[in-house]
C-alpha cells in the first residue's frame, strides 16, 4: 500500500512539472508570436538599423527556450512513462496473483461442490455452537470468493485504464517531438536571416556608429533633465521639512520634537508620513508592477551597458527600458502616484516624471500627454499616448526609467508578466 501511494505521488508530480513546463512553453511562444508581429512592423528599411536585429535576436532567444523547454517535457513524459509502465507491471502481477488464489478456491470448491458435502460438514461438528461456526465459515467463504472475482475485474479494469493512459502518453511525446522538430527548423531559418543582418549592418558600421552616438546624446541629455528635477523635488522637500522643524521647535520653545518629513537616507528626499506609506507600497509590490504601457508589447532595449552579441563594436549604454507596443498605445502609470514633470527632450518627445514616495517613474516618447504637474494617478491609469514614427513605419517605442532617489533601478525587475 505504501508502495502504491509513492508511485501515485511519483505520477502527481511528474504530471504537475509536465504541466508547469507547459505552460512556460506557452509563454515563451507567446512572446516568439509577440516579437514576430513587431518584426513584421519593422521592416528592413528601419531608420534605427540595430532594432530589427536585437528582435530577431530576442526571437532566436526565445525560440532556443522553446526548444530547450520540449526537451525537458519530453524527459519529464518518459519519467511518466516509465512510471506507468512499473505500475502496470505491477497490477498485472497482482492480477496473476489473485486469478491463482481464485483458481484454487474454485478448484477446491469443485471437489466438493456437492450441497450434501456442505450439510455433512456443518452437521459432523461436536456441538450446536461448532456448527454455526461452520456454517458462519461457509457464508464467508463463499463472500471472499465474490470480493476475488470482482477484485480480478477491477484490476482488470485498472489495467486497461494504465494502458490507454500510457498509450495518450506515447502519443503526446511523439507530438512534442514532432514540434521540437519543428521548431529546430524556425530556428535554423532566423539564425540565417540573423546572419544576413548583421552582414547587412556591418556594411553600415559608419553609419551604425553615428547613429548610436547621437541617440546616446539624447539620452544624456534626457538624464540630465531626470537628475536636475529630481535634486529640484529633494530641495523643496528638504526646505519645507526645515520649515517645519523650526515652526515646532518654535511652537515648543525652543525644543524639536520630530518633524513628519524626513528621509530615508542623507541627501535623500524628505517624505511625509502619507509619502512614506506610498514608498513602501511601491517597494512592495517589486515584481508585481503592471506593464506601462496599453495593448500587447516586448522589450526591445534591456538596461545598463551591454555589449552586442552579433556586432562586437557595438555597445550601448540605457538607463531604463525601451517597450515596443503596437501604433495608438497609451503609457500607463505603473503604481499610484504624483505627477511632478513634464518636459520636452528631443529623440524622446514628451516625458513625465512620476513620483512614489522616494520612488520615480519615467515616461518618454510621448507626442501626447494627458496629465499635467501636480495630478494624482493611479494604478493603470493612461497618462499620454505613445509616439508613432511615421518615418519608421510607425515603430511605436516607450522609454521606461526607475529610478530611488538618485539611483537608477532596472525596471525589468519590477515589472510582472502579463
Amino acid at each position: 500500500m505504501i508502495l502504491v501511494g509513492f508511485s501515485c505521488l511519483a505520477m502527481g508530480q511528474n504530471s504537475a512539472r509536465v504541466q508547469e513546463l507547459e505552460k512556460q512553453r506557452k509563454e515563451a511562444l507567446a512572446e516568439i508570436k509577440r516579437t514576430s508581429a513587431l518584426l513584421d512592423q519593422t521592416q528592413a528599411t528601419t531608420k534605427d538599423y540595430l532594432r530589427r536585429l536585437n528582435l530577431l535576436s530576442q526571437q532566436i532567444l526565445s525560440r532556443k527556450k522553446v526548444i530547450s523547454l520540449l526537451g525537458q517535457e519530453i524527459n519529464a513524459i518518459n519519467e511518466q512513462m516509465a512510471d506507468m509502465a512499473k505500475q502496470i507491471d505491477r497490477l498485472e502481477t497482482e492480477l496473476k496473483e489473485k486469478q491463482q488464489n481464485y483458481g484454487k478456491s474454485v478448484r477446491s470448491m469443485y471437489k466438493r461442490h456437492s450441497s450434501q458435502d456442505k450439510l455433512l460438514f456443518i452437521l459432523s461438528a461436536d456441538n450446536f455452537a461448532q456448527s454455526l461456526r461452520r456454517l458462519r465459515y461457509l457464508r464467508e467463504y463463499a463472500n471472499w470468493q465474490k470480493q476475488q472475482a470482482l477484485g480480478i475485474v477491477e484490476k482488470q479494469a485498472e489495467i486497461t485504464k494504465k494502458q490507454n493512459e500510457l498509450a495518450k502518453t506515447k502519443a503526446e511525446k511523439q507530438s512534442l517531438l514532432a514540434n521540437r522538430e519543428e521548431e529546430q527548423k524556425k530556428l535554423q531559418l532566423e539564425e540565417a536571416d540573423q546572419q544576413k543582418e548583421v552582414k547587412e549592418l556591418n556594411k553600415k558600421k559608419s553609419l551604425l556608429q553615428a547613429q548610436l552616438r547621437q541617440k546616446q546624446k539624447q539620452a544624456q541629455q534626457l538624464d540630465r533633465m531626470i537628475e536636475q528635477q529630481i535634486a529640484k523635488e529633494i530641495a523643496e522637500a528638504e526646505a519645507k521639512a526645515r520649515a517645519e522643524r523650526e515652526r515646532l521647535a518654535k511652537a515648543n520653545k525652543g525644543k524639536s520634537p520630530e518633524a513628519e518629513r524626513k528621509a530615508d537616507v542623507k541627501g535623500g528626499y524628505a517624505m511625509t508620513k502619507v509619502e512614506r506609506a506610498l514608498s513602501a507600497n511601491f517597494s512592495g509590490n517589486r515584481g508585481q508592477l503592471p506593464y506601462p504601457v496599453s495593448g500587447s508589447h516586448t522589450i526591445v532595449g534591456r538596461f545598463g551597458e551591454q555589449q552586442h552579441q552579433e556586432l562586437k563594436y557595438v555597445r550601448t549604454n540605457n538607463n531604463g527600458i525601451d517597450i515596443q507596443t503596437t501604433p495608438g498605445a497609451d503609457a500607463r502609470a505603473v503604481f499610484n502616484g504624483e505627477v511632478t514633470r513634464i518636459f520636452m527632450v528631443p529623440g524622446y518627445n514628451n516625458s513625465v516624471i512620476i513620483r512614489h514616495g522616494n520612488y520615480l517613474t519615467v515616461y518618454s516618447n510621448l507626442s501626447q500627454v494627458y496629465v499635467k504637474a501636480g495630478d494624482k494617478v493611479s494604478t493603470r491609469q493612461a497618462i499620454g499616448k505613445i509616439f508613432s514614427d511615421p518615418e519608421d513605419n510607425n515603430t511605436t517605442i516607450l522609454h521606461f526609467q526607475l529610478w530611488k532617489e538618485r539611483t537608477k533601478l532596472n525596471p525589468a525587475s519590477w515589472l510582472a508578466g502579463e
